[in-house]
């Protein structure tokens, strides 16, 4: 038995090497998962230590005997809530609603705990091999029981709220945790409660966790940028743009080629990086650029861009500006004949170290009926909506953020108290991370 545990430490330690070299944000996800991966293998190091005292009562110590078994019960049980603290963050994050039993975990957790430090330790002795039964032992059936009922409550009730594959990934885990459970239960001497915390550990591992995952859904977000991109090839534009512009200042017509100028500039700076993410101050060179455009076309439009200085070298993900401003411009100021101001912001988001907030504020008509609860809607739920063209723009956007800088980051919006709508992008302060 002490041979599967040591193979099943050697197997989470490996996954939590890959896990740990990827490099995560410090998203509530990942740092439940970050504490699952260091608790797990610590407590198999307690389970393979007490698969050996046990069946060597007469020789191991006493009390070092019954120290081992109460750090493996504790961490076991700290295991099992762990499991639950990953499963309700992830339902969280599904559906969008804060969950209520969070603090009833937690006191069931410190009561286990006290359990099974406190709770006396008896001991069988079999034929077929000894193990820890009793009072103490039944601390970590009745917990395992406890958090996997919680669990497959929020499976249960969310159903239609989570991701399929993720509501699949999760209900293997329970069932085969219980199973595991149930069989352990069935037959102490089996020593097996290991095996079900690295099964389930690999299942959310190999589904959800893994970071070829999140590789390939940038790659895909990535390659559809690229697509777009090739649908119109800019340098042929940029070039004969340029080459229209000269024409146009050989020929004294200044305005016709200072505005020339300011598209060419557009086209260059649109294909200046492939990079995913870009400098704050390049994105607001183009999205200066194609608000000058803009303006030259309705001259009764004005634009404003107030970035704070030190924000310049902030990384954001490239493209995000122009297509708020564009639905600034179609969806507010249209209805108006683009007359109007849009002011553009850039600052630390309540003052914090970590943490920017873009705002596209426009002076148009605002919102119609129903629009703004649609938008939202989209918005929250931009993991499960099929892209549409009158949101294609903002959807992508959504997309792009919460893929890059996480799930806490992204774009709502705002009604203005005196007319027009305000754009809010919330974004991580980042300097030199994605260079």
């Amino acid at each position: 038995m002490i041979r599967m545990e040591i193979a099943l430490i050697l197997v989470l330690v490996f996954v939590s090497f890959i896990y740990f070299s990827a490099g995560r944000r410090n998203t509530p996800l990942h740092k439940a998962f970050s504490a699952l991966l260091a608790i797990a293998p610590l407590n198999l190091v307690f389970d393979a230590a007490t698969v050996y005292t046990v069946n060597h009562l007469e020789t191991v110590s006493p009390v070092l005997n019954e120290i081992l078994h109460r750090l493996f019960i504790a961490s076991m049980v700290l295991v099992v809530y762990l499991f639950y603290k990953y499963i309700s963050i992830l339902v969280e994050e599904e559906t969008k609603k804060p969950l209520r039993f969070h603090l009833a975990a937690k006191i069931y957790l410190v009561a286990a705990e006290l359990g099974a430090m406190l709770l006396p330790i008896h001991y069988a002795v079999t034929a077929k091999g000894n193990y820890s039964d009793g009072i103490h032992v039944s601390v970590c059936y009745i917990s395992t029981a406890f958090y996997l009922l919680l669990c497959l409550w929020l499976l249960f009730k969310y159903r239609s709220q989570i991701d399929r594959k993720k509501k699949a990934a999760i209900g293997v885990a329970l069932v085969i945790e219980a199973i595991v459970s149930l069989l352990q239960a069935i037959n102490p001497t089996w020593l097996i409660s290991g095996m079900g915390i690295t099964l389930m550990t690999l299942a959310f591992y190999l589904t959800l966790e893994n970071p070829d995952i999140l590789r390939a859904e940038l790659t895909e977000q990535k390659m559809s940028m690229l697509y777009l991109k090739s649908q119109v090839n800019p340098h042929f534009l940029y070039n004969t743009l340029d080459t229209i512009r000269i024409q146009a200042q050989l020929n004294n017509d200044k305005p016709t080629a200072d505005l020339l100028m300011r598209l060419s500039d557009f086209f260059r700076l649109s294909i200046k990086t492939d990079k995913q993410m870009t400098a704050l101050e390049d994105e607001t060179e183009l999205s200066e650029a194609y608000m000058e455009l803009m303006c030259c076309r309705y001259p009764e439009l004005e634009y404003n861009f107030d970035f704070d200085p030190d924000l310049a070298d902030i990384l954001v993900p490239n493209f995000i500006l122009q297509p708020i401003l564009e639905n600034s411009l179609l969806h507010g100021m249209k209805n108006k004949g683009y007359r109007g101001k849009v002011t553009v912001t850039a600052k630390k988001f309540n003052n914090k170290q970590d943490c920017i907030e873009i705002e596209v504020s426009d002076t148009g008509s605002g919102f119609g009926k129903g629009v703004k609860d649609k938008i939202d809607e989209i918005l929250l739920h931009f993991d499960k909506e099929k892209a549409k063209t009158e949101s294609i723009g903002i959807l992508n956007v959504q997309k792009r953020i919460k893929l890059l800088c996480g799930k806490e980051f992204g774009l709502s919006y705002t009604e203005n108290e005196d007319g027009g709508v305000t754009a809010h992008i919330r974004l991580p302060l980042v300097r030199e991370e994605y260079r």
